[in-house]
């Protein structure tokens, strides 16, 4: 399974994303546009995975990038610049949410297909059905279980990526990500279950 919508850009070489910094942090444009396109379908799906309002997310994500281009010219890119704007993405998302005094939404159906994309070659009728179980299941999780998750099959971030990110070791990341989708079979059952095993 692609861990992300197949329609978001590849990811840039480590030295592509470094002269495309350099350069953007130099007020070259076309590198400020070339970055947008990288991480902004990455940083839209993980806010609106966690807070399930498409509005707040594109807000939290517009924000995001004028936040990272004020700070562009300080960052120094040592493969954790995903990471870092994830950072800036998701503590902004948790000052709005307080702000407004709201509590997460569950995941929209399109987001949960991500999950398991096995659904979406059920029937309509069948197919809301598998995902309210699936929404159901994903809030059974715990937090620290339901981010793993959300990081890598709707941030669509790799898992060194997500090690940085979460400032965890790799291996200690990728026996997490297990537990967290047998957790997931596990709540499903048979069925909606066996689609989510396929997942990497």
């Amino acid at each position: 399974m692609t861990a992300h919508d197949p329609n978001t850009p590849s990811d840039p070489s480590p030295e592509a994303l470094q002269r495309t910094l350099r350069e953007a942090a130099g007020g070259d444009e076309s590198a400020w546009r070339e970055i947008v396109e990288w991480f902004t379908p990455r940083v839209f799906g993980l806010i609106r995975a966690n807070c399930g309002d498409p509005e707040l997310a594109e807000e939290v994500t517009q924000w995001t990038f004028c936040k990272v281009a004020t700070k562009l010219g300080d960052y120094v890119e040592s493969g954790r610049f995903e990471g870092w704007i994830f950072r800036i993405a998701m503590n902004r998302l948790r000052d709005e949410m307080r702000r407004r005094k709201r509590h997460a939404a569950p995941m929209e159906a399109e987001i949960l297909g991500r999950v398991a994309p096995g659904t979406y070659d059920a029937e309509p009728v069948d197919r809301r059905r598998l995902f309210n179980a699936l929404a159901t299941a994903m809030s059974r999780l715990s937090p620290s279980d339901r981010k793993i998750i959300e990081l890598r099959h709707v941030g669509g971030m790799s898992f060194r990526q997500m090690a940085d990110f979460l400032e965890e070791p790799l291996g200690t990341l990728l026996a997490r990500h297990h537990r967290a989708l047998r957790k997931l079979r596990e709540i499903l059952g048979p069925g909606i279950g066996d689609d989510v095993e396929d997942l990497a």
